[in-house]
């Protein structure tokens, strides 16, 4: 998939001239491509659409679900599944045939999300530095911008870059601002940073190019726990603004989990 000018995946909402994905339900016709030796990309777009990218959720699971003989792996990204196969016990043409045979069971799939996380974030001046630069780009007063990002019930469009970081989508269309030019040297963890309409929690501190708004108490990444990535790809995500003082209540108490719940929705 090509990058826009800010090196991030473009979100193109165009019209049918330039990709007739976006004018029909991408469940109904996805792009199968051989993907290596052991590998099957199918492609539901090619720019990211969240109808995309349910769809390449939502099949991921139907695989999953259907133990297709000989898969060893299936990994959903923004709008593609790899599916990969051994090919000392099956082979690609016998692999195609079950997966284009799961399609009716992707027309019926439940592409809603099934869980919905609420997660504390701090947007005073000392916990989101560039918060009114980045609403300033988006056409919004800082006070506008906060009530927009915690209205949103964004999906975790993937889960890339670092263990368990989170790529949430997608914003408003005024949302659409680029990276930065230089980088920043270092936002630390939990740090909740834009760009391109979508939103990321940072897992560690790190140099980024993208703009920090906020600041959470919430660990996206868990080395020591069962369950090392809290987030899924699909789940819905809703920022919850918090006073400065709560949100350091919350980093003092590890057992916390930041202040998040999460809703099972189905």
């Amino acid at each position: 998939m090509q990058k826009n000018r800010s090196g991030a995946l473009p979100d193109i909402h165009g019209g049918p001239g330039q990709d007739p994905s976006l004018t029909r339900d991408p469940r109904l016709d996805p792009t199968f491509c051989p993907l290596g030796i052991d590998g099957i990309l199918v492609r539901f777009s090619r720019v990211l659409t969240p109808q995309a990218n349910a769809a390449a959720h939502a099949f991921c699971d139907v695989i999953r679900g259907a133990n297709v003989p000989g898969v060893t792996e299936v990994a959903p990204s923004l709008t593609s599944v790899r599916v990969g196969f051994d090919p000392a016990a099956t082979d690609r043409p016998r692999v195609m045939g079950h997966l284009r045979g799961l399609l009716g069971d992707l027309q019926h799939a439940e592409t809603s999300p099934r869980r919905l996380w609420r997660i504390p974030v701090a947007f005073g001046p000392m916990h989101a530095p560039q918060l009114a630069e980045a609403a300033a780009l988006a056409g919004l007063t800082t006070q506008q911008a906060v009530a927009e990002i915690t209205a949103q019930q964004l999906r975790v469009l993937a889960i890339g870059f670092a263990p368990g970081q989170p790529y949430l989508g997608m914003m408003p269309p005024h949302w659409d601002i680029p990276r930065l030019s230089e980088l920043t040297p270092k936002v630390p963890r939990g740090a909740l940073v834009t760009a391109v309409r979508q939103l990321i929690i940072f897992a560690a501190d790190t140099p980024t190019g993208w703009r920090q708004i906020g600041q959470s108490a919430f660990s996206v990444w868990r080395p020591d726990s069962d369950t090392p990535f809290p987030l899924e790809p699909g789940d819905a995500v809703q920022c919850v603004a918090v006073s400065d003082d709560t949100l350091r209540g919350l980093r003092a108490n590890r057992d916390s989990n930041g202040g998040a719940t999460c809703d099972v929705l189905r």
